[in-house]
């Protein structure tokens, strides 16, 4: 199958590698070489404009950083929807506001073009090895045209969650739960810390009871071993929160643990720290209590 896909970041360039890894043709855009080049050097086809993507292509994947990107590379000038015929499939894989897929899903509706929004979760770790969680919004038929054999090719889970702008919704309660136990494990083990309990003790006391979770297994080895190398930045989680925020403003929704960590991790940004992992909460903790959870 012959597949467009743009945005080659953290997480679109090994989803387009997983993609080529299963036999499909990909045809790529991004605004930075470096990542072009590794994709192409694995097999992708490289075209200059969104436009030259669309014109090529029946099924479309974006991967990209927020709302204003993604309206940018479907709607502005040189985009898919100058390029794409009636008929295309467009996957939106980006995490984005709710009310933005929906806006543009309603502009490529009017040519023809079938859309669906289809964040994933599990950061780069789970996008090399093709295990993401995809969460799906849009039409039910669409979505099971391309789950088997474009979507469980970049990941392991894969669930429909409702009309176009659900998968978006159901990312954002993800990033909050996410975002929320993080910041939890960072104050527990500084706890321990100061208590002079040994974190790593700690850690392996509580990990196989109900305290325990993936994010507790993923991040808290990263705040023992004070490196925050990105799998996920906390950049990115602040604009994740700042859309849920905002989706919890417009539906009367309380979310108040959600704008606790959203200070957090401005205050880390304003420190210089907006491109460590998201699990560099633990250095926010560190700066307010003067104890640093690893060695």
């Amino acid at each position: 199958m012959k597949i467009g896909f743009v945005g080659l970041g953290i997480m679109g360039k090994p989803m387009a590698m997983n993609l080529i890894k299963a036999g499909n043709e990909v045809i790529a855009y991004d605004i930075v070489g470096g990542n072009v080049a590794e994709v192409v050097k694995n097999g992708a086809r490289f075209v200059p404009t969104c436009k030259m993507v669309a014109e090529q292509c029946q099924v479309i994947i974006t991967m990209l950083p927020n709302s204003p990107h993604v309206k940018t590379a479907v709607l502005g000038k040189n985009g898919l929807l100058e390029g794409t015929a009636p008929g295309t499939i467009l996957i939106d894989m980006s995490s984005i506001a709710p009310a933005v897929s929906r806006e543009i899903e309603r502009e490529c509706a009017l040519k023809g073009v079938k859309m669906i929004d289809a964040p994933v979760s599990g950061g780069e770790p789970k996008a090399i090895d093709g295990t993401l969680s995809i969460m799906v919004g849009g039409n039910k038929d669409v979505f099971e045209l391309v789950k088997d054999d474009i979507l469980l090719k970049m990941g392991a889970s894969v669930v429909y969650c409702g009309e176009i702008g659900a998968g978006n919704t159901t990312k954002l309660a993800n990033q909050i739960v996410v975002a929320c136990n993080i910041a939890a494990c960072a104050e527990a083990f500084t706890l321990a810390k100061k208590a002079k309990v040994d974190p790593k003790l700690v850690f392996e006391a509580i990990r196989g009871g109900l305290a325990g979770s993936v994010v507790m297994d993923a991040k808290v080895p990263m705040m023992l071993a004070g490196t925050y190398k990105p799998g996920f930045k906390i950049d990115l989680h602040i604009k994740d929160l700042a859309n849920a925020l905002d989706a919890a403003h417009e539906t009367g929704s309380p979310a108040p643990l959600t704008a606790i960590v959203m200070e957090m991790m401005q205050t880390l940004r304003a420190d210089g720290n907006g491109q460590d992992d998201h699990s560099g909460l633990a250095k926010y903790y560190a700066k307010v209590s003067g104890t640093k959870i690893g060695d």
